[in-house]
C-alpha cells in the first residue's frame, strides 16, 4: 500500500533525525508482525504502526493477556494523548455487570504517568490492579478454577480499595 511507503519514510527519516539511533528500528510487514507477535510476542518492546494496522494487531496482541479486556492503550504525538482500553463497545453485555473494566483503569494510569506527570499514582493504580488479581479475583472473561468471580462494579471497587489502601 502506497500510505504504508510513506509510513516507512518518515519513521525512518525520524528514528535518523531525532536521536533515536539507540533504538533498534526494525520494519515488518503487517501479516509478518502478526505472525511474530504469536511466534515470539517478547521480541517487542515497541510496535509503532498506522492506525488501520495498530487497531488490528492491538486486538491480537490483546488476546496474548487472555482477554482482550485488560490492555490499556494510548495514542500519544505532539501535545495531545488519547487514552482508551484497546477494546471497542460490547453492546451484548451491556447492563449485565459483566465487561471486565481493568483496560480502562490502566489507561488512566497510563494518561497519568505519559501525560499529567503523576507517576507515583499511576504505580498506585498498576500496584493495586496487580493486587487484586494476585488475590484471585477475576472477571468472567479472564476467569479461571479457584479464582473469585467478580463483575464490572465489584472489580472496580476492589481496585478503588486498594488504591486507598495504599495511600493509607
Amino acid at each position: 500500500m502506497e500510505v504504508t511507503e510513506l509510513w516507512r519514510r518518515v519513521v525512518t527519516k525520524v528514528h535518523k533525525d531525532e536521536g533515536y539511533a539507540a533504538v533498534q528500528l526494525e520494519h515488518m510487514l503487517v501479516d509478518n508482525c502478526a505472525m511474530q507477535l504469536i511466534r515470539n510476542p517478547k521480541q517487542f518492546d515497541v510496535v509503532v504502526t498506522t492506525n488501520m494496522f495498530g487497531d488490528i494487531l492491538s486486538d491480537e496482541a490483546a488476546m496474548l493477556t487472555g482477554s482482550i479486556g485488560m490492555l490499556p492503550s494510548a495514542s500519544l504525538g505532539g501535545k495531545v494523548g488519547m487514552y482508551e482500553p484497546v477494546h471497542g463497545t460490547a453492546p451484548d453485555i451491556m447492563g449485565q455487570d459483566k465487561a471486565n473494566p481493568l483496560a480502562t483503569i490502566l489507561s488512566v494510569a497510563m494518561m497519568l504517568r505519559h501525560s499529567l506527570d503523576q507517576g507515583a499514582a499511576a504505580d498506585r493504580i498498576d500496584s493495586a490492579v496487580e493486587a487484586v488479581l494476585n488475590d484471585g479475583y477475576r472477571t468472567a472473561d479472564i476467569q479461571e478454577p479457584g479464582c473469585k468471580l467478580a463483575g464490572c462494579k465489584e472489580m472496580g471497587r476492589l481496585v478503588r480499595d486498594r488504591i486507598e489502601k495504599a495511600k493509607g
